[in-house]
């Protein structure tokens, strides 16, 4: 009996020290995840599971872990576990859809939102009904972005690229050297420096030679950068790392700041931290404006749309730099928003995850209008946004080249730096005016047309007469300009065998007045009086006006002669209309002589079909119903009055 007591006593303790051991494992687990160390984290949170201890929990972890490491493939397998627990919290229905868009399921995404609006998850209800239009035209649209190999990729980190004076700097995790004792928990790669190396080197092989010259690259993390005109000052991330002390907030995080330097013979020196910085929140990615007086970065800084959102500051011409101010909430969403970029333009290209996109991070333009205020944002689409992380994005001075990162399906390392080229949006513009005065046209209707005469957009000229509408390339169209008071112009346009890197083509009209036909005696005015389609007969609206042509002849003018001519739109056969014509001319001159016109007051009476058309429907293009009315008319000629 004893020796049975002594027995379970013995396994108690062994299944004691066995939870024990596996509470320390999950303790490790967990403070490896509160650090960051997502790599070692995730292999530990694997053995609580093979272990079943915890499992749940575990799970959980493993895949929050995957998708901090931004490998949403991997996320996914734990997120559908994950998603089967009984009272799991909300968020994680919205983190198995982010983890299923970035896997290219969107119509699984899409039921996971679903599933987490209706849960009580707050969602942009917009996007969610719209995204497979969304995805519709993002994939259907014509490609403007060529991509081109980067030769110099590691097998790490590379990114934030920017040209300047023929060099290309870049981020990039790259650093083997026999010096290299660190590497970042995050991901198990070594830690970030910046590096230099020629455009014209693209074969070359860069290592820790080519890093920057002076005291920028330190033992952590530094980089992306953005570079002044001139080339002399430089603003770049770095952690929170001064005079050989990492500095750590409250909780043991250390925050990313950014830092300016100048070059001195060769050199980067003179590092100095700029004013914003905090030890409580990150700063970084920055990026200068064209002239070089505004800042723009990244943080997550309180008072934000939330996550991180995009910043700007002025720059003084003493280097002062003021107060930050939020970007707004056309730009800023309540996700995060990273890597700003300004091009010569002063537009502003950002990533993120908060918009509309196709999966992780993805790259995005602002609108403008006239007053230089933002509208809107696009998306980028395909090839430079993809269902994983697309950021960092740069132009290059002549707009039409540039750089990005992604960590996509079949690069070199976990980030890799693509080029591209860019084909512009192709531009038709003009201006309308007067062939007599030069005088501009303002609301000229310009109707755009494919070849079989069908109204592709309509627009009009603004106040100067100015006009502009987005063609394809090598495409021919029929462009139509009409404006009352003016005859109709119209001409073929093509963009066949134009330059890739033209971006506009200009066609301007000098439109001719109507001539108005003067009547013999100046007093006397017979407008036309039109028909119906295929029909001679006279309209009840019409009967007025013919009543009023007997009333002239017969009363006030009784030796006015006149002639009838008589026409048809240009529908139907020609020798149809000419006979529907000459129908029209003997109903008109019947009604007069009925109603008390002598008939040798009407010179002559005849149809002339399609012959005569008033405007440009002719068949070879697409006009309204008002259009061809004005066409089946018969019109009255004074020929004598005395």
């Amino acid at each position: 009996m004893k020796l049975k007591n002594s027995s379970l006593t013995t396994l108690f303790l062994l299944v004691t020290i066995a939870c024990f051991s596996q509470y320390g494992i999950q303790k490790k687990a967990d403070n490896l995840f509160n650090k960051y160390s997502f790599v070692d984290a995730a292999e530990t949170y694997k053995s609580l599971i093979e272990k079943d201890f915890n499992s749940d929990y575990a799970t959980r972890q493993l895949a929050d872990s995957y998708a901090f490491m931004r490998n949403p493939d991997s996320a996914v397998v734990y997120y559908k576990k994950v998603v089967e627990q009984e009272n799991i919290p909300v968020e994680y229905y919205y983190n198995y859809a982010q983890a299923l868009r970035g896997s290219k399921n969107y119509e699984a995404y899409r039921q996971w939102m679903t599933k987490y609006k209706d849960e009580g998850g707050i969602i942009n209800e917009t996007y969610l009904s719209e995204d497979k239009n969304f995805l519709e035209s993002i994939f259907n649209a014509k490609q403007q972005y060529f991509l081109s190999e980067i030769k110099f990729n590691s097998k790490y980190s590379d990114f934030g690229a920017v040209e300047h004076n023929g060099n290309i700097y870049f981020t990039s995790a790259r650093d083997e050297g026999v010096l290299t004792k660190k590497t970042y928990g995050w991901n198990h790669e070594p830690f970030l420096d910046i590096y230099k190396t020629n455009k014209s080197d693209n074969d070359t092989v860069v290592n820790h030679k080519s890093k920057l010259k002076g005291s920028i690259n330190s033992v952590f993390h530094d980089g992306p950068i953005t570079i002044s005109k001139d080339g002399n000052t430089i603003y770049f991330s770095r952690n929170d790392f001064n005079k050989n002390v990492l500095g750590k907030d409250e909780d043991g995080t250390t925050n990313l700041k950014i830092y300016r330097a100048t070059l001195t013979d060769g050199k980067w020196k003179n590092i100095e931290e700029l004013n914003f910085n905090s030890n409580t929140y990150s700063t970084g990615h920055p990026a200068l404006n064209n002239d070089g007086t505004k800042l723009y970065f990244a943080s997550n800084m309180p008072g934000g749309y939330g996550g991180s959102d995009i910043y700007s500051a002025t720059i003084a011409a003493d280097g002062t730099i003021g107060k930050p101010e939020n970007v707004g909430a056309i730009i800023n969403t309540s996700k995060n928003e990273r890597f700003p970029f300004v091009n010569s333009e002063n537009v502003l290209f950002f990533s993120s995850d908060g918009h509309q996109g196709l999966g992780l991070l993805d790259i995005f333009a602002s609108v403008t209008n006239k007053e230089k205020k933002i509208t809107h944002v696009i998306n980028l689409g395909v090839p430079v946004n993809s269902a994983k992380d697309d950021f960092s994005f740069s132009l290059n001075q002549d707009g039409l080249s540039g750089y990005f990162a992604s960590n996509r399906d079949g690069g070199v390392g976990s980030d890799d730096i693509y080029a591209f080229d860019r084909v512009p949006q192709l531009y038709l513009e003009g201006t309308i005016t007067d062939n007599k005065t030069n005088v501009a046209i303002p609301e000229a209707i310009i109707n755009l047309l494919d070849l079989k005469g069908q109204i592709i957009t309509t627009i009009k000229t603004d106040k100067d007469g100015f006009y502009e509408v987005s063609i394809d390339r090598d495409s021919d169209y029929k462009l139509q300009v009409i404006k009352e008071g003016y005859v109709e112009a119209s001409r073929p346009i093509s963009s066949n065998k134009m330059d890739q890197k033209a971006f506009k083509l200009v066609e301007d009209f000098k439109l001719s007045q109507v001539e108005k036909v003067k009547p013999i005696y100046p007093f006397v005015e017979l407008p036309p009086i039109y028909f119906d389609f295929d029909q001679s007969k006279i309209r009840n609206q019409d009967i007025s006006e013919l009543d009023r042509i007997v009333d002239l002849m017969t009363n006030k003018y009784p030796e006015m002669v006149i002639a009838i001519e008589s026409h048809t739109d240009s529908r139907g056969p020609t020798s149809y209309n000419k006979t529907l014509s000459i129908d029209r001319a003997n109903a008109t001159y019947q009604y007069l002589i009925d109603h008390g016109v002598d008939k040798t007051r009407i010179a002559s009476y005849d149809g002339f079909g399609e012959e005569k058309l008033t405007n440009a429907c002719d068949g070879s293009i697409k006009c309204s119903r008002e259009a061809h009315q004005k066409n089946r008319r018969t019109q009255f000629i004074v020929s004598k009055i005395e």
